[in-house]
């Protein structure tokens, strides 16, 4: 059975999905067709259910979770991992705008529903000129004065101090004093389409991929830096590290925990809708 699957070319994500793509382990007789793209492209596609199984943000699920339904391994979930708002001027100064609303403020953002967008809406609700841009582009974007404060994922917390960028705060840090949870920043998804049986043989397929790639860490090592940014492979195994846990083994009740309470908190504040699906594949408990 050959299924669509999408996901970035990130490290974390083809340290994931190696073994899986490449038949290192049983794949139960599933192929898959992969295609790669940026967080906020697959976000787009999953609103649209054109895949079978995508990453998504775990702020863009919610607007996905009539088509989709959150399989308990690949997840990205994590202390430390939270996205960074990071300026070139003075860092104290551009908060004080960010706290009040300054509607000059130009904010770069990787994605209208991206988790980091979500965060961002939460630390500072009145913030709003936002200028959505490819994540990768936003430490230039910074940089030559197309927006003033950037919001940054991925590899790029480990590079904006080279660019002689400054960190104006870590928003995983200010979920993690909030809540005590990790932060929830994308997940693994099945189409709803599929059935159960599948749903649960492509789950068992992922958690045996990430299993493969822990024990060994260099098998992929070609595959991910084939698709990495002109990443050295000091910092496409720091990225691995940081994102790539026992979360994305399994969700386990913590992890479905703090996702649950991620939701929760945005439908308190109203950023997301009403739901009234089950959002994990095997029931939280």
């Amino acid at each position: 059975m050959k299924l669509t699957i999408g996901f970035s070319p990130c490290p974390n994500d083809t340290f994931i999905f190696d073994a899986l793509i490449h038949h290192k382990i049983d794949t139960e007789g599933l192929d898959f067709e992969v295609f790669y793209d940026d967080v906020e492209t697959l976000n787009q596609k999953a609103f649209r259910g054109e895949l079978d199984i995508t990453k998504l943000s775990y702020h863009a699920f919610a607007y996905a979770v009539d088509k989709y339904i959150l399989l308990d391994a690949g997840s990205a979930l994590g202390f430390g991992v939270g996205p960074l708002l990071i300026c070139k001027g003075n860092a104290a100064e551009l908060k004080t705008k960010l706290e009040t609303g300054d509607p000059n403020l130009k904010i770069g953002i990787p994605g209208k529903y991206t988790t980091a967008n979500f965060l961002l809406s939460l630390a500072f609700p009145d913030a709003i000129s936002k200028q959505e841009l490819v994540f990768s582009d936003i430490e230039n974007a910074v940089l030559d004065g197309r927006v003033d404060v950037g919001l940054i994922i991925h590899e790029n917390r480990f590079t904006y101090q080279d660019k002689g960028l400054h960190k104006i705060i870590d928003l995983g840090d200010y979920w993690e004093k909030r809540t005590g949870c990790a932060i929830p920043l994308g997940g693994i998804v099945a189409n709803r389409n599929l059935p159960l049986d599948v749903q649960h043989k492509i789950n068992r397929v992922i958690k045996r991929s990430v299993e493969f790639a822990f024990a060994n860490p260099k098998s992929g090592l070609e595959y991910i830096r084939s698709h990495a940014q002109e990443m050295s492979e000091e910092v496409m195994y720091k990225h691995i590290e940081l994102y790539v846990n026992k979360f994305s083994v399994d969700l386990g009740v913590e992890g479905k925990k703090a996702v649950k309470l991620l939701f929760d908190t945005a439908l308190g504040k109203g950023i997301i809708p009403q739901i009234s699906e089950d959002l994990f594949l095997n029931a939280y408990s």
